[in-house]
């Protein structure tokens, strides 16, 4: 009988919990069918943080990066790199139900902010 793999990996929520233990947070994995370990780093990240939103309630925070995100890309077109920041951070801050709403809205022309 074949022996099986018992590793337990770490829960998201754990991982958060260890990245901010220690800046840098290293997983194992193993490949199946290989002895040897490799090592993955994993950095989790998310908007920095902006005067403009000084509450825990982050909502208008990430409305605001979604409009920017797109105001950038309306102004310096489609794949710009500068605008890859704002798109991280609303991806960072939006549920996802969102950002698929607003993305909806903005293709019915319909959507309530000023881009």
């Amino acid at each position: 009988m074949a022996a099986v793999d018992t590793k337990i990996y770490p829960s998201l929520s754990d991982q958060y919990l260890l990245k901010e233990k220690d800046d840098k947070l290293n997983v194992a994995i193993e490949p199946a069918g290989d002895l040897k370990t490799r090592i993955v780093e994993i950095k989790l990240e998310t908007a920095p943080a902006d005067f403009r939103f000084p509450t825990t309630n982050q909502t208008r925070h990430c409305f605001t990066r979604y409009v920017e995100y797109h105001r950038c890309i309306a102004a310096k077109g489609d794949g710009a790199p500068e605008c890859d920041k704002f798109a991280k951070y609303y991806r960072s801050l939006c549920p996802g139900e969102w950002i698929d709403k607003w993305n909806e809205q903005r293709e019915n022309g319909c959507f309530p902010g000023p881009l």
